[in-house]
């Protein structure tokens, strides 16, 4: 490291280490982004901005460690020019991202259209720096897959919100962009849209995303696939369907990522937007009420507009836990403040599962430094 990310990282652990000493409360911030996303932030900002840069590349090792304030927008420029990509698409939801933001909301929605089928941020980390509640600096993992063995912590740290300790650096794999791309339309209703969807996914289809929603009161599937040239070239024979122009359909999906799509619109009404994340052979759901959703991730993540009341709450996680699934209050409307104490962000944990994340919390942060109200509404 610089003397200067030396300098960052240590003023970072005096920080912690004096908050541990006098009972203060830090809430970990980099570019803020993802503020929107979690119960609300509290306690005094710890800002990782500092620790910033690649600290090493390795194109033909497929790997790359980045301190956690790192612009994503700098990372993924440097991986574009060796022709290399973070295949899970996080988006960055405003342009100061960062890759510890990116890491520590790293599930939960936050992985971008092609993550059914390549995987979640978690897949990809291969090792991390960090300092815990106590002051510690600690490096889990490696840079290569066959250190990522036993009790997997750098892992763990993907979507931990902040509670677990502050990420300093991170290795992730990477691999080569797709050499070809194709998006295909398809005209059909929901139930029409999750059958395709489920009997080409036991077909050697090059599939990589998918998207269902309705405008104007039609529906319509968008299938993208992503491999070899002559791999897609058959598909797309195979599977017929419209052939989008391909700068159009790759604005499209960006948009989708980074939610920006009209639908996704919620600011001038009273709707916040649920995450639902059921197994992808689930049936449509049954909230018609809350209008049509649009589905994701090959049926597996469907997005509904709804009141942030606990009357919409209870029937929408009912419907999520009758699929074999749990719902997520992604995001308030603008006036939707009022709502966060009456309606968790997060659905409840069975509490074998809540018991583990205590535990993981006791164990990382004793002092309760870090802001583990944001996570499950944990005190």
């Amino acid at each position: 490291m610089s003397n200067g990310i030396d300098h960052a990282l240590g003023q970072a652990v005096e920080r912690i280490r004096a908050a541990a000493a006098d009972g203060t409360v830090l809430r970990i911030r980099g570019g803020g982004s993802k503020d929107f996303y979690g119960e609300a932030p509290r306690g005094e900002l710890l800002d990782t901005r500092a620790l910033t840069g690649i600290a090493s590349y390795e194109p033909s090792e497929l790997v790359v460690t980045v301190r956690a304030g790192t612009p994503l927008a700098e990372l993924e420029a440097a991986l574009a020019e060796k022709g290399q990509c973070l295949a899970f698409e996080p988006p960055h939801f405003a342009a100061d991202a960062t890759v510890g933001g990116m890491v520590a909301a790293g599930l939960a929605g936050l992985a971008g259209p092609s993550r059914a089928s390549v995987g979640n941020v978690r897949d990809y980390v291969l090792g991390a720096m960090l300092v815990n509640g106590r002051g510690e600096v600690l490096s889990f993992g490696g840079q290569v897959m066959k250190n990522v063995a036993g009790y997997d912590v750098s892992r763990v740290l993907a979507g931990s919100l902040g509670t677990l300790g502050l990420i300093a650096e991170v290795s992730l794999k990477v691999l080569p962009v797709p050499p070809a791309e194709a998006t295909l339309e398809f005209a059909c209703d929901q139930a029409d849209a999750l059958r395709l969807l489920n009997e080409w996914g036991g077909r050697p289809l090059p599939l990589n995303a998918s998207c269902w929603f309705e405008y104007a009161g039609a529906g319509a599937l968008y299938l993208r696939l992503r491999g070899a040239v002559a791999a897609v070239e058959a598909a797309c024979t195979h599977l017929g369907g419209e052939r989008k122009d391909k700068e159009r359909a790759a604005a499209d999906w960006q948009s989708l990522r980074e939610q920006s799509l009209p639908w996704f619109d919620t600011a001038a009404g009273p709707d916040a937007l649920w995450r639902l994340s059921v197994p992808q052979t689930a049936p449509v759901l049954g909230l018609e009420a809350f209008g049509a959703p649009l589905v994701e991730w090959h049926g597996g993540q469907r997005w509904y507009k709804a009141p942030p009341t606990p009357a919409a709450a209870a029937r929408i996680r009912e419907a999520a836990r009758a699929a074999g699934g749990h719902a997520t209050l992604f995001r308030l409307p603008a006036y939707g403040e009022a709502h966060e104490a009456a309606v968790p962000r997060f659905d409840r944990l069975e509490p074998a599962v809540e018991r583990i994340h205590r535990a993981l919390m006791r164990e990382f942060d004793p002092h309760a430094v870090f802001d583990r109200g944001r996570l499950h509404a944990f005190d």
